[in-house]
C-alpha cells in the first residue's frame, strides 16, 4: 500500500456492511489506529484481520497523532477506524486528519456507513437541506439553549442522543418546538432497528436503549397571500442587479419555487 493515512468507515451495526475495500485496507495497512481495541477486535476476528492495532481515542489523539505522522513520513501506511461509522464524524479522527493535512501527507478515504445519513435517508423528512449538529448537550441548560438556537436553522435537524437522556430531550422539544414532528432512529442496521415518528408531547413509547439518532423536521414555511408576494416582488426588483438575482431573493423571501419567482421577476420588469 502507498504510504499515507487511510480513513476507513466501519459498520454502524451490521458487520455485513463492511466493504471489501475496507477489509483489504485494514489487512494490508502497516498499523490500525482504532477508537477501542476491544471493539475493533470483533471486526478483526470476523474478517481475519491480523494487522497490529493501537488505541486512538479522544483522550490520546493529539499526542498519538504526532507519532503516527512520523510513522507515515517514514513510509508506513496507517488506517484509522472508529467503533462504528466514519472516523471524525462525532468520533476520533479529526485531529490526525488535520495534522496530516498540515504535514502534506496523502490521505485516502475508504467510505462506509454513517448513522446520521442512514437515519435521514429512511426518516421521510426532507433531505435537500439538513444540519447535522452532533451530540446533544447533556445538561438541561445546554439542551434548552441548543434547541432554541437550532429552531432557526432551515432544513431537517439531526442529533446523536444518549438513550439515558432521550426523554429529557423529548420534553425540551415539547416546550421549544411542539409543532414539529420528530423521528427517533435506533439500533440502525441491527436486528431490532426501528424509526419512530410523532410530535414531542405525545411521542410513542419505545425501548430506550442502543444508539439513537434524533431528527427534527423543518419548520413549516408561512403561507403568504398573493398581495404579500406582489409586495416582495416589487421591493426586490427595485434593487436587484439581474433577473436571476431577483428570482433567488423572491423565492427565498416568499417561499415559492425559483421558476415561479423568475417568472414574477420578469413580469415586474416589463
Amino acid at each position: 500500500m502507498q504510504a499515507g493515512l487511510y480513513i476507513v468507515g466501519t459498520p454502524i451495526g451490521n458487520l455485513g456492511d463492511m466493504s471489501p475495500r475496507g477489509i483489504d485496507t485494514l489487512k494490508n495497512a502497516d498499523l490500525i489506529a482504532c477508537e477501542d481495541t476491544r471493539v475493533s477486535g470483533i471486526l478483526a476476528a470476523k474478517f481475519d484481520i491480523k494487522t497490529k492495532r493501537i488505541p486512538l481515542h479522544e483522550h490520546n489523539e493529539r499526542e498519538t497523532a504526532d507519532n503516527l505522522i512520523k510513522e507515515i513520513q517514514a513510509g508506513k501506511s496507517i488506517a484509522v477506524i472508529s467503533d462504528s461509522g466514519m472516523p471524525g464524524i462525532s468520533d476520533p479522527g479529526f485531529n490526525i486528519v488535520r495534522a496530516a493535512r498540515a504535514a502534506g501527507i496523502s490521505i485516502f478515504a475508504v467510505p462506509g456507513p454513517t448513522a446520521f445519513a442512514t437515519a435521514l435517508s429512511i426518516s421521510g423528512f426532507p433531505t435537500d437541506r439538513f444540519s447535522f449538529l452532533g451530540f446533544m448537550p447533556s445538561t438541561e441548560g445546554g439542551r434548552n439553549k441548543e434547541l432554541t438556537q437550532a429552531s432557526r436553522h432551515p432544513g431537517t435537524l439531526i442529533y446523536y442522543e444518549s438513550p439515558n437522556r432521550i426523554r429529557d430531550t423529548l420534553a425540551a422539544l415539547a416546550r421549544i418546538m411542539p409543532e414539529r414532528r420528530i423521528a427517533v432512529a435506533r439500533e440502525l442496521t441491527k436486528i431490532f432497528d426501528e424509526v419512530i415518528t410523532g410530535y414531542p408531547a405525545d411521542f410513542p413509547k419505545f425501548e430506550e436503549r442502543g444508539e439513537i439518532v434524533l431528527l427534527i423536521e423543518p419548520a413549516a414555511r408561512p403561507t403568504l397571500s398573493d398581495g404579500d408576494i406582489r409586495e416582495i416582488v416589487e421591493d426586490v426588483v427595485k434593487s436587484a442587479r439581474s433577473t436571476k438575482e431577483a428570482a433567488i431573493e423572491i423565492a427565498s423571501r416568499g417561499g415559492i419555487p425559483k421558476s415561479e419567482a423568475y417568472a414574477k421577476a420578469l413580469e415586474a420588469k416589463k
